[in-house]
Order: structure tokens, then C-alpha cells, then sequence
């Protein structure tokens, strides 16, 4: 996807021009990544599940700064473990519809476990 290389190479870049790249270590990248997922859950927390469906404009600007935070983190750690992250999730998606057939979890959130044969 010629965006997503974009925007890899656009990032590759961001950390180039500041001598970053030797702080980019996939354990520094995961630990960062999960540090931006944390500030995504932070805008939930108290939320009712009514109320996170209808976030307000102020604060669905901030959620998505942070969701792109999340974003740029993964493609870097993907980036820097040669892993194509659509191709992966294009796998991981037919996998997901091995282990959840539909006739068996329809309107169900069970775990795959509790209903495998």
C-alpha cells in the first residue's frame, strides 16, 4: 500500500534528521507503543459505554492525536522488524475466521476456547 510506505519512509525519516533511530530498538518501540495505547484508554476510563460512543468533538480530536500516536509507533516497530502489517493482519484476519466461525459465536463474546470442539 503505497500510503503506508508514506508514511513509513516519512517517519523513517522524522527519526533520521534527529538521530533518533538508535533509541528505535523494538523494546523501546513496544514500550512506547503501549505507553500511547495507555493514553487512549485514559479518555475512556470513567466513560459509560453510552458515553464512549458519543465522545464529544474536543476530546474525539485528542483520542484521535493519540490513536495516531498509537498508529506511528506501530508502522515504526513494524518497519524496524521487516513485518508487513497489512499482509500480518490479512492473515491474522484468516485465522480469526477459523477459530470464530460464524454459525458458532454470532452475538456471542466468549472466548474461542469455550466453544471449540
Amino acid at each position: 500500500m503505497p500510503e503506508i510506505d508514506d508514511l513509513k519512509q516519512k517517519i523513517r525519516e522524522f527519526a533520521d534528521d534527529r538521530n533518533w533511530d538508535q533509541y528505535h530498538s523494538p523494546k523501546n518501540l513496544s514500550m512506547a507503543l503501549i505507553a500511547e495505547c495507555a493514553e487512549v484508554v485514559e479518555h475512556f476510563q470513567w466513560m459509560t459505554e453510552e458515553q464512549s460512543t458519543n465522545v464529544p468533538a474536543e476530546t474525539l480530536e485528542e483520542i484521535s492525536l493519540e490513536l495516531a500516536d498509537v498508529f506511528v509507533y506501530l508502522l515504526r516497530l513494524s518497519d524496524k522488524l521487516g513485518i508487513d502489517l497489512v499482509e500480518a493482519a490479512n492473515r491474522k484476519m484468516a485465522l480469526n475466521e477459523k477459530k470464530y466461525p460464524v454459525d458458532k459465536v454470532r452475538g456471542s463474546s466468549k472466548k474461542y476456547t469455550e466453544y471449540i470442539d
